[in-house]
């Protein structure tokens, strides 16, 4: 393929060297590309990497002149250029005979990480995996991701150097735990460099790119499907905008769920400060505000696709919201403001009393079940407030759980997913 560009490859002026100056490179060019790329005429001995306003330059030396001339001669002749993914590379000796600086961008620290995903999976370790990852050690302000010939790749931004060095030495060779992965993925490790951005640039949020200072910067169009639903990204998972606002389906419905009850089983990963129900399309929702976003991530990842009772009732579906702050205009069994002091609660719930029975009672029932039949609730689930026995539905679990992922499903949720679980 020969080269369409008018600009010339080679440039003559300067007397050959054991350095070439490369130009035209792509964006972020590795190390590991320069060396390939001089490996069939030489050992290359140093490099030096995103030279330039447009950090699209770099420098190679090699351990011979005669190795940088056949490179030089071979290409000058040849009807196939110099290429890095897909790019014609223009060459030429340098006016250099050494690479003085041997460092290069990976040697300089900095607040931004370059992360390599390693493993035959890695393509389908999501941005919210990484982001999980990498928030252990601080705040985690941008991520971007991309492939290059390097693997999948991504670039971790914290707010300090310090934050990143605590990141890089603690994560770099390390494995992604197994528990954080989908169970078709296999294990993927973390090879880890400093990056020479500062500060990176996200236009939209996707599942390629996020930016968690910022949560009303727009869903790149390319992340919503034909229907307004946010696609699918590449772990099959439904890629969505994160929220400080979650929003619970809750099915098979067998049993009343109320405020309180939501607020017990949401309270148990961090401050709850609002919640609101209402009834849509024959079912039970509610949105639930956390005071940030991380919270929301955390209870939301935990907590989705799991049951209220034992046996598989009131399953939890869970999205998040488009709502940043909710507004509750009134205290009562179906919203509540928690952040307001002593707030006077309007329709009191009586003590034990079925916020849906009554002269119209709206009776949730699993598929097949009678719409007169009561059902009296299993023993297992979430403790009401207060305990008591009587006529509260929410009996005290045993002390082997507070919840169950179905018929035969394990406990949740774990210890480990911030804070101790509701009941032990």
């Amino acid at each position: 393929m020969s080269s369409v560009s008018s600009q010339p490859q080679f440039r003559y002026t300067q007397p050959p060297s054991k350095v070439l100056h490369l130009r035209n490179l792509p964006w972020e060019c590795t190390e590991e590309e320069l060396i390939e790329l001089g490996k069939p005429f030489g050992t290359v001995v140093n490099t030096k990497c995103n030279v330039g306003a447009n950090r699209n330059q770099a420098f190679i030396e090699f351990e011979d002149l005669n190795q940088a001339i056949q490179m030089i001669s071979y290409y000058a002749s040849s009807s196939e250029p110099a290429q890095v993914r897909g790019k014609t590379v223009y060459l030429q000796y340098s006016n250099r005979q050494e690479i003085v600086n041997n460092k290069t961008t990976a040697d300089v620290v900095g607040n931004v990480l370059l992360v390599t995903v390693e493993g035959e999976d890695a393509r389908m370790v999501s941005i919210d995996v990484l982001h999980l990852v990498f928030s252990a050690f601080g705040f985690v302000h941008k991520i971007t991701t991309f492939e290059k010939t390097a693997g999948y790749q991504a670039l971790v931004q914290f707010t300090d150097a310090d934050t990143a060095t605590s990141a890089k030495n603690a994560l770099d060779g390390r494995s992604i735990p197994r528990y954080l992965l989908p169970e078709e993925v296999d294990q993927c490790s973390l090879k880890i460099t400093y990056s020479a951005h500062t500060d990176l640039t996200v236009k939209f949020q996707s599942h390629r790119s996020r930016d968690y200072t910022n949560p009303y910067l727009p869903v790149a169009p390319s992340a919503i499907d034909s229907t307004g639903q946010v696609a699918v990204g590449v772990d099959g998972k439904k890629m969505e905008p994160e929220s400080n606002v979650l929003l619970a389906s809750i099915e098979n419905m067998q049993y009343a769920v109320t405020l309180d009850v939501l607020h017990m089983v949401f309270a148990a990963f961090g401050a709850v400060q609002k919640i609101a129900m209402f009834d849509k399309n024959g079912g039970l929702q509610a949105l639930i505000q956390y005071p940030d976003v991380q919270t929301a991530v955390v209870a939301k990842g935990a907590l989705e696709g799991h049951c209220i009772y034992d046996g598989g009732f009131c399953k939890l579906h869970i999205t998040y919201s488009r709502h940043t702050d909710l507004s509750i205009k009134v205290n009562n069994d179906r919203s509540r403001d928690y952040t307001m002091p002593n707030p006077a609660v309007a329709m009191a719930q009586q003590p034990g009393q079925n916020p849906y029975a009554g002269g119209n009672p709206q009776q949730y029932h699993a598929a097949g079940a009678s719409h007169h039949q009561q059902q009296q609730p299993p023993q297992g689930g979430w403790a009401q407030p207060g305990g008591g026995q009587g006529h509260n539905p929410y009996m005290a679990p045993p002390s082997s759980g507070s919840m169950h992922q179905g018929p035969g499903g394990g406990h949740m949720p774990p210890q480990h997913y911030g804070g101790p679980g509701p009941m032990h």
